[in-house]
């Protein structure tokens, strides 16, 4: 089995192409996730101190799919997609250097941005808006946030 599910934030904004097929035209959307990950390092440091390490993973959607994310991602915008990890391929970069691309072929997603981030994000050119902070609890409340129902994944 062939199974890879990652989390993480588009570099840049997606990119759709159409690709013609027997069955005729078929809409593709492209976009790299960069998702966040922490390692040991037992070899530069001797007390195993935790290093971040950065995956870029090349995502490719398919059919009436690529269409959604087109529309509803950017950059920044967070994602959740599970898919099959493809051949990893190998390139020479322009310094001559060999690299190594990761590609996952989308089987599912999720958004995992809300909208009104998405917004705030387009606004302020693809940076992150602080988030507000939560209110603070009163008898009106009852210790709960209210929430716009925009902000509402259904």
């Amino acid at each position: 089995m062939n199974k890879i599910q990652i989390i993480g934030n588009l570099v840049r904004d997606p990119e759709t192409r159409s690709v013609s097929g027997y069955n005729g035209d078929t809409q593709v959307c492209s976009f790299t996730v960069a998702a966040n990950g922490r390692r040991r390092s037992n070899q530069n440091n001797q007390n195993g101190q935790q290093q971040d390490d950065t995956l870029f993973i090349r995502v490719s959607v398919w059919g009436t799919r690529a269409d959604v994310c087109q529309r509803y991602l950017a950059k920044g915008n967070k994602v959740f997609v599970t898919g099959e990890l493809q051949q990893p391929r190998t390139y020479q970069d322009q310094s001559g250097n060999t690299r190594v691309s990761l590609e996952m072929r989308a089987d599912d997603f999720e958004f995992l941005t809300s909208r009104a981030e998405a917004e705030a994000m387009r606004q302020n050119g693809g940076m992150s808006a602080s988030p507000a902070a939560p209110a603070a609890p009163t008898a009106q409340n009852n210790g709960f946030t209210a929430v716009e129902s925009d902000d509402l994944p259904f």
